[in-house]
């Protein structure tokens, strides 16, 4: 049986590897010059784009700043935290155990998977100009916005401004659950709960398209503000 010491090892390379390829692989080296200091930190998150509304190819800073958010921003975060805290009342899985140790077992292998997942849809996206952010329709109809999101968990934007299936999202999705099998707790590093997870990760990016595409709208009437 492997420890968790060493698993948590390999997850930590895993994760180093996947940031260093989507580094790479999209050309995300940023050069600081006067022209970007107006720029909204990476760690900001981007605002939700309208489909009607022109728009440029997704840059390279831009996709970076996608990925650092994704991973990291505050939504994200609060939802680790959440599923951490239910993880740890249900005591599932048993190997991490009880208590403020297991939660933080629990959020930061939940964390590792989410970065090794963005990481995959980032670099492999990049190759052919796949578009990880959402895109929202504010002015249809209720239904259609539904489904906007719904459509938009299996569809990407390309550079032209046409949508097609998100391969890079799918793969990512799919083959970060299996993948992580490698480092998880023996309980549930089997293909039945990778396909569980794969399931979960799609029911998530529906989540967060949701919250994208109605939560403008939400605090627009609270603040008596158009988004």
């Amino acid at each position: 049986m492997m420890t968790n010491g060493i698993k948590w090892h390999r997850s930590a390379i895993v994760g180093a590897l996947l940031f260093a390829n989507a580094t790479v692989i999209s050309g995300q080296t940023i050069e600081i010059d006067p022209a970007q200091t107006s720029q909204p930190s990476l760690l900001t998150p981007p605002k939700p784009q309208r489909q009607a509304a022109a728009c440029d190819p997704i840059t390279r800073r831009q996709r970076l700043q996608w990925f650092l958010t994704s991973t990291a921003g505050p939504q994200h975060l609060a939802a680790g935290l959440v599923s951490s805290a239910f993880g740890t009342a249900v005591d599932r899985p048993r190997e991490y155990g009880p208590g403020w140790r297991g939660f933080g077992d629990r959020f930061g292998m939940r964390l590792t998977g989410i970065s090794t997942g963005n990481a995959i849809e980032a670099s492999i996206g990049a190759l052919w100009g796949e578009d990880p952010r959402y895109f929202r329709l504010p002015d249809e109809p209720f239904k259609a916005r539904v489904r906007n999101v719904l459509r938009l968990s299996f569809v990407a934007r390309r550079p032209d401004a046409s949508f097609a299936p998100a391969y890079a999202r799918l793969v990512a999705v799919s083959g970060n659950n299996f993948l992580s099998n490698s480092w998880r707790a023996d309980s549930e590093a089997n293909n039945h709960d990778a396909a569980i997870r794969t399931l979960a990760g799609i029911a998530g990016r529906m989540t967060s398209n949701a919250l994208k595409e109605f939560w403008p709208d939400v605090i627009g009437h609270l603040t008596h503000k158009k988004p």
